[in-house]
C-alpha cells in the first residue's frame, strides 16, 4: 500500500498551517462589479437557468453572516465561498480557527484517506463545492444530503444494517484534484482563468456544513464551513444533530438560500425522503440580519486566506455567470451540436473543449469510433434524456438533466454534452463512468491494474479472480456496466446483506468507510496526499492525471480522473470488439443507466456500433460464495418517459 506520501503529509501538517489563518482586520473587497448578464435563448425543451452571479458585496454579506453565527457559538472557523463552476471567491479564516481537519478515522485502522490530516481551508472549499455541484435550479442538495447517499446503508442508521448502499455510493471520489477534466486556478489570469468546472481538494464532501447559494432562484455557488477539526459524515439520520458548522453555514445563506420547494427534503428515493439540513432558522444563535458588515469587522476577527491552487487571498472576488463563455460552460452553437438546448464545456475563449472527435486508439482497435459516431451517441443520448422524467428534480415530472460523455479504450474524452441546468458534479462523473465501463470490459484491465506500483491496487486483481472464480477474469471476456462494477465494489455482496463477504473491489466491511471504499480509493490516494501537501506548502502539486496505472500514450492512462462505482455507463462495441464507453450522470441512477444504454442502442441503428452482445454481459454471470448471485448490467426505470406510457424500455436492446 502506498502509505509513504500520506505519512509525509501527516508529518508536515503538524508543522505547517496556512498563511494568515487568523489575526488582522476584517479585510476589504475589490471594487469589481458583476458583469451585466448576456441573455441566451434556446428553442429546445429546457428552460435556461437564470443569468445570475455572486457580486463582491454578496460574498461579503455571506461571510459576515457566517462570522456572526460562529462568534455567537464561540466556534471560530474557516469559511469558503465559491461560484457555481467552482471558482473560489473567498476563504476567510477567523482568529483562533483550527488550521487543519482530520478525515475521520476508519473502523478497522486507517486505510487510504481515513485519518489523513488536511488544511481546514481545503475541507471548507470541498464542502462549498459539494453544495454547489450537487445542486441545480431543480434540486438543492447539501453536504448532509451527500452524507446520506454515499454510505454503505441507505438510509444510514444503526437500525438499517442490511439495507443496500446509498444511490451515489462512490461519488465522493469525483471532481478530484488530479482530474484531467476539471480546471485549475491560474494566478496568471487570462481568458481561461475562471473556467469551470474547477477541481475540489478532497473530492465531494459528506460532512455537514456545506450548502448551495441561490440568487433570484438561480444557483450561483456554495458556502462551506470547517471549524471542529473532524471532516466526517453523519452515520445516523434517525436523530437530529445540532451541528455548529451546519448552523454557521446555514446562517451564511440568509438572503441566498435555496427555494424551499426544491430542497432535498422534497426528494424521495426508494421510499426514503432525503435530508437537507438539521439546522434551521430557529437553531441559529443570532439573526443574520444583525451581522456586522464585513467591511467593518473589528480588527482581529480574522482575515482572507490565500490557498495554494485555489485562491490568491487579499480580496473578495465576484463569481462568474453560469452559461457565459467565461464560466467554461455555455450553450452549444448549432455548428457544435445539432439539438437545441445542449451545453458544452469551453476554454473561455470560444472553443469547445470536447467536440466530437475520432478515437485515438487505432493501434489497438481495428476501426476506432469516428467523430460522426461520437456525435450520434451524444445526440441519441440527449434525445432520450430530454424525454425522460427526472428522479431528483422538482417539481415532480420535470425533465431529466444530465451530462453525457464518450471515451475511447485509452480513456481519451471524445465528446461531452450537457443539459442546460444539469448538476455540475455529473460532468466529471460522466467521464469517469465512460472510462470505467470501457476499462473493466477490456482485455487489458487486469494487466493495467497489475502494472500499478501499489501492491494494494495489484491485489484487487487476484481478489476478483478468486471471487468469480476465474483465472481469466478482467481479460475482456465480460462486458461490465458501471452498475456491474458497483456490485463488485460494495462492502457486502450482495449489497447490504449482513454477514456476507465484501465484493472483490471493496474493502471488507470492518475496514470500509466513505474515505476508503476499496480499489476506487486505493487508485488515487497518492494523488490526494500529494495535493494536500501542496496546499499546505510542502511540495509540488499532483499532476493533472489520477492513478498510477501504466501510460497507454504519453501522459495518458485509462482512468485519468479516477474510477466510478455507481451506475450510469456501458461499454461500446463494433462487430464484437470493444471500442469505448459512454457515461451519463446528473439525475437518478436508473435514469443515468437508461440514457447511457438506450442512447447507445439508438445510435447503433444509425451508425456501425453496438451494445455488448447479451451473451457476454455481466448479468449472465453468477458469482460469489454460495448461494451465488447474478451481477447486474443496467437497471432501467419503468414508464420513464414524460410523453409516452412505454414500459420495460430497455428490454431486448
Amino acid at each position: 500500500m502506498r502509505r509513504g506520501p500520506v505519512g509525509t503529509v501527516l508529518a508536515l501538517m503538524a508543522a505547517l498551517a496556512l498563511a494568515a489563518c487568523g489575526g488582522g482586520g476584517g479585510g476589504g473587497g475589490t471594487t469589481t462589479t458583476t458583469p451585466t448578464p448576456t441573455p441566451v435563448t434556446t428553442t429546445g425543451v429546457y428552460a435556461l437557468p437564470g443569468a445570475e452571479a455572486l457580486s463582491v458585496a454578496d460574498v461579503q454579506q455571506i461571510l459576515a453572516q457566517a462570522v456572526a453565527e460562529a462568534k455567537a457559538r464561540n466556534t471560530p472557523g474557516v469559511i469558503a465561498v465559491i461560484d457555481r463552476v467552482g471558482n473560489v471567491l473567498a476563504v476567510y479564516s477567523m482568529t483562533g480557527a483550527r488550521a487543519t481537519a482530520k478525515l475521520r478515522a476508519g473502523p478497522g485502522g486507517n486505510l487510504d484517506a481515513q485519518g489523513v490530516t488536511a488544511p481546514a481551508a481545503a475541507a471548507a472549499i470541498s464542502k462549498a463545492i459539494t453544495g454547489a455541484y450537487l445542486s441545480s435550479s431543480g434540486q438543492a442538495f447539501s453536504t448532509r444530503t451527500a452524507s446520506m447517499i454515499v454510505q454503505q446503508n441507505f438510509p444510514p442508521s444503526p437500525a438499517t444494517v442490511g439495507l443496500e448502499s446509498g444511490p451515489l455510493y462512490g461519488v465522493q471520489f469525483s471532481s478530484l484534484p488530479c482530474s484531467d477534466l476539471t480546471a485549475r486556478y491560474s494566478a496568471a489570469g487570462g481568458s481561461g482563468a475562471l473556467i469551470g468546472p474547477k477541481r475540489s481538494p478532497l473530492g465531494l464532501a459528506a460532512d455537514p456544513g456545506g450548502f448551495p447559494l441561490y440568487k433570484n432562484g438561480a444557483l450561483v455557488g456554495g458556502v462551506g464551513v470547517m471549524s471542529d477539526g473532524d471532516y466526517g459524515f453523519d452515520p445516523n439520520v434517525s436523530d437530529i444533530d445540532n451541528d455548529d458548522e451546519e448552523n454557521v453555514a446555514l446562517a451564511a445563506t440568509a438572503g441566498f438560500s435555496a427555494p424551499a420547494t426544491i430542497t432535498a427534503d422534497h426528494v424521495s428515493l426508494d421510499g426514503t425522503t432525503l435530508r437537507y439540513s438539521d439546522a434551521t432558522t430557529a437553531t441559529l444563535r443570532v439573526s443574520p440580519a444583525s451581522a456586522t458588515p464585513f467591511a467593518t469587522l473589528p480588527a482581529g476577527t480574522g482575515s482572507l486566506t490565500a490557498v495554494a491552487g485555489y485562491y490568491p487571498g487579499g480580496a473578495v472576488l465576484s463569481g462568474q455567470i453560469y452559461g457565459a463563455e467565461s464560466s467554461g460552460v455555455r450553450q452549444a452553437t448549432t455548428a457544435e451540436f445539432s439539438i437545441a438546448g445542449g451545453f458544452v464545456l469551453t476554454n473561455g475563449a470560444g472553443q469547445n473543449r470536447y467536440p466530437p472527435r475520432a478515437g485515438s486508439d487505432s493501434a489497438e482497435v481495428a476501426t476506432p469510433l469516428s467523430a460522426a459516431e461520437v456525435a450520434a451517441l451524444l445526440e441519441e443520448g440527449f434525445k432520450v434524456m430530454q424525454h425522460s422524467r427526472g428522479q431528483i428534480r422538482q417539481p415532480t415530472d420535470s425533465r431529466a438533466q444530465m451530462t453525457i460523455a464518450v471515451t475511447d479504450t485509452r480513456g481519451v474524452i471524445l465528446g461531452v454534452i450537457r443539459a442546460p441546468d444539469a448538476s455540475v458534479f455529473g460532468t466529471d462523473v460522466a467521464v469517469q463512468k465512460a472510462r470505467s465501463a470501457s476499462f473493466f470490459s477490456a482485455a487489458f484491465a487486469g494487466a493495467d491494474l497489475l502494472g500499478d506500483p501499489s501492491a494494494d491496487v495489484r491485489g484487487f486483481v487476484q481478489k476478483t479472480r478468486d471471487f468469480f472464480p476465474d483465472a481469466a477474469a478482467l481479460t475482456g471476456k465480460t462486458a461490465f456496466g458501471v452498475r456491474s462494477i458497483g456490485n463488485l465494489a460494495r462492502s457486502t455482496f450482495p449489497d447490504g446483506e449482513v454477514g456476507r463477504p465484501n465484493g472483490p473491489l471493496s474493502r471488507p466491511v470492518s475496514q470500509w468507510s466513505i474515505f476508503s471504499t476499496g480499489l476506487q480509493s486505493a487508485l488515487v490516494i497518492t494523488n490526494i496526499a500529494q495535493h494536500l501537501g501542496f496546499v499546505a506548502g510542502a511540495g509540488a502539486d499532483t499532476p493533472q492525471r489520477c492513478t498510477f496505472l501504466p501510460d497507454v500514450a504519453a501522459g495518458q492512462n485509462r482512468l485519468q480522473n479516477g474510477l466510478q462505482i455507481f451506475p450510469g455507463g456501458v461499454p461500446i462495441y463494433r462487430a464484437g470488439k470493444l471500442i469505448g464507453g459512454i457515461g451519463v450522470s446528473g439525475d437518478g441512477i436508473d435514469q443515468d443507466d437508461m440514457v447511457a444504454f438506450l442512447g447507445l442502442a439508438n445510435a447503433a441503428t444509425r451508425v456501425g456500433i453496438s451494445q455488448a452482445d447479451p451473451a457476454i454481459r455481466a448479468d449472465q454471470l453468477l458469482v460469489g460464495p454460495a448461494p451465488a448471485q447474478r451481477l447486474r448490467y443496467v437497471n432501467c426505470p419503468f414508464a420513464p418517459f414524460l410523453d409516452t406510457s412505454d414500459q420495460n424500455v430497455c428490454q431486448g436492446k
